[in-house]
């Protein structure tokens, strides 16, 4: 399923905005909207709070880099460095680079570069930079493609429960996402920040004034959205991805109240 496939983005108005901590004055736009009506299916449902990850949870995220990467290595044609030892040099360079820049299309365009840079085999030109600039900047002209099941579920949910969205990345670059998405109104709140730990879920809980034993972090990240949120004293849905980015793999630490589902549309089951 695909929602407004039709729009792109131009990589000129992306604007690179560095969030480091949650604004809960500020957030973004969208940041809070009427709570919809409250249509219990039994007296013994209670209303919580789930919050929901976007890239490769809601939307399909890492394809694009993944992409782009291998269009990478064809360019760079390095001749005895396979794709896999190219992928070990270009994370070490985005390990290093997360914590100063963050993520998103136009830092991992960065990261590209350098990896380019240090393996390149030939002399480096202005159009060898930009072709590889490119590379990453088309990431941004892809449409939103849902994953399956992700609108309705969202909406029957939303019937029942009080739904945020807790995003990491450039504002900019995942306001454009958001948007496209057309999920915006299912949320009363969308919060963008640089980084998610265990940090960030606490300053969100007592940002929002948010009851931990009835809110969960539902998402695909054992990183990012699972082990931290657990560390912070709330609940944990993990969704997986087959295609989830290398750097956001841990071991699911279940020390706290976890639940794990095969699709996004399982939570109706639970929820």
């Amino acid at each position: 399923m695909r929602a407004h496939s039709d729009q792109r983005v131009s990589v000129r108005n992306a604007i690179i905005v560095a969030c480091s901590r949650i604004d809960c004055r500020r957030s973004i736009q969208h940041l809070t909207r009427p709570r919809p009506p409250f249509r219990s299916y039994s007296d013994s449902v209670t209303r919580q709070t789930l919050i929901f990850d976007a890239d490769d949870t809601l939307w399909e995220n890492n394809v694009y880099f993944e992409r782009a990467f291998e269009e990478f290595c064809e360019y760079l044609a390095h001749s005895r460095l396979s794709p896999p030892e190219v992928r070990a040099v270009l994370d070490e360079i985005e390990i290093v680079n997360r914590e100063l820049h963050g993520y998103g299309a136009l830092n991992f365009g960065r990261n590209l570069s350098q990896c380019y840079e240090r393996l390149c085999e030939r002399r480096i030109g202005p159009d060898d930079r930009a072709r590889v600039m490119a590379f990453a900047e088309r990431i941004l002209e892809q449409p939103v493609e849902l994953i399956d099941g992700v609108a309705e579920t969202l909406a029957e949910l939303a019937s029942r429960h009080d739904l945020m969205l807790f995003t990491k990345g450039t504002q900019d670059e995942q306001q454009m996402k958001v948007d496209a998405s057309g999920l915006a109104t299912h949320f009363s709140q969308i919060v963008i920040v640089r980084e998610k730990n265990a940090a960030s879920y606490s300053e969100l809980v007592a940002c929002r004034g948010l009851e931990r034993k009835l809110t969960w972090m539902v998402g695909n990240s054992p990183r990012s959205d699972i082990n931290p949120a657990l560390e912070a004293g709330l609940g944990a849905v993990y969704v997986p991805h087959p295609r989830t980015w290398s750097l956001e793999h841990e071991e699911v630490r279940a020390n706290g109240r976890l639940i794990t589902v095969e699709r996004l549309t399982d939570l109706r089951r639970h929820f």
